[in-house]
């Protein structure tokens, strides 16, 4: 019988998670805005906090470098997009439908970088093509209110056909870490524009996984990551075409998380956009259940 020799971690891993251990140590601490001048120094003077900081961090690289945790919780799946939908719409075609809603919108960069830049990427077959998104923060700094926004937009054009269950729930909505990183980038590679290029996939690639088992294969794909459900809503604006029927594979939204107050756990839900009587639905389902009608929407950033 053969045994699988893991090697250990190299210094220039070791050296990386370190400044990321430190660089999110200070930002915790720069944000602890009602820290008193007078608690500070109780802190800084009880060696307690260095311990307290160091079984944290080891906790959660224990905890974070375990692979295949939810390795069973996927189910099989012959759910595909049965309304028509193959590839998302034209760049210019899906700006257009964005500016109709919101016409303060920006797209010479979206349009310029479309032409220019995304001819030369290298990028996965698991792609369904580029979608174009509203930049986060375009409608406002808080995520909660961005989402309402989109919610609102949604619903307009399915002509009433939309259903929020969560509707007076809307503040406990949050972005994923692994979003926000992911978002920062594609910001980077894109600056000032109002419009983002997004190449996504928009569930089939993880049908009958549930989310945090998607979420654990999208951390070991290198670019990948779980979108939000604004950008999910977004993607479903510009092609209505995605989601018509019950049958449709439903999308999952790994980038974004649900504080449910009537659950034991924080965050242990996520949000999902399906189909209810004739129109689509907005609600949230638990991280760790597995469909076969559903699989986890994901973006790509491009490397290099």
């Amino acid at each position: 019988m053969t045994t699988l020799i893991q090697e250990p971690a190299t210094d220039g891993q070791l050296k990386q998670l370190s400044r990321m251990a430190a660089d999110a140590a200070e930002k915790a601490v720069q944000e602890c805005k009602d820290l008193t001048k007078d608690g500070a120094q109780l802190v800084h003077g009880n060696p307690d906090f260095a311990v307290r900081v160091r079984e944290a961090t080891a906790h959660v690289i224990a905890d974070l470098s375990v692979t295949d945790k939810y390795k069973n919780e996927e189910v099989a799946s012959n759910y595909g997009y049965l309304s028509g939908y193959q590839q998302p719409a034209g760049i210019e075609e899906q700006v257009d439908i964005l500016r109709s809603h919101w016409r303060q919108l920006n797209p010479d960069a979206a349009i310029r970088y479309a032409r220019e830049v995304g001819p030369t990427l290298q990028l996965p077959d698991w792609l369904e093509g580029p979608f174009v998104d509203v930049r986060p923060g375009f409608f406002s700094d808080n995520y909660p209110e961005e989402l309402e926004e989109v919610m609102a937009v949604l619903a307009k054009s399915r002509d009433g056909e939309f259903y929020n269950f969560r509707a007076k729930q809307m503040g406990n909505f949050r972005r994923h870490a692994q979003n926000v990183a992911a978002y920062d980038r594609i910001m980077e590679q894109q600056p000032d524009s109002d419009l983002l290029v997004v190449y996504r996939q928009s569930g089939i690639r993880h049908r009958g996984r549930s989310v945090r088992r998607a979420r654990e294969v999208m951390l070991g794909v290198a670019g990948e990551f779980g979108e939000c459900p604004k950008s999910v809503g977004t993607m479903l604006l510009t092609n209505p075409n995605r989601l018509q029927h019950f049958d449709d594979l439903w999308s999952d939204c790994p980038g974004g998380e649900f504080d449910d107050p009537d659950a034991g756990v924080r965050f242990g839900h996520a949000p999902i956009f399906g189909f209810h009587g004739d129109g689509v639905k907005f609600g949230t389902g638990l991280v760790g259940r597995a469909l076969g009608s559903c699989g986890s929407a994901s973006g790509f950033v491009p490397q290099g």
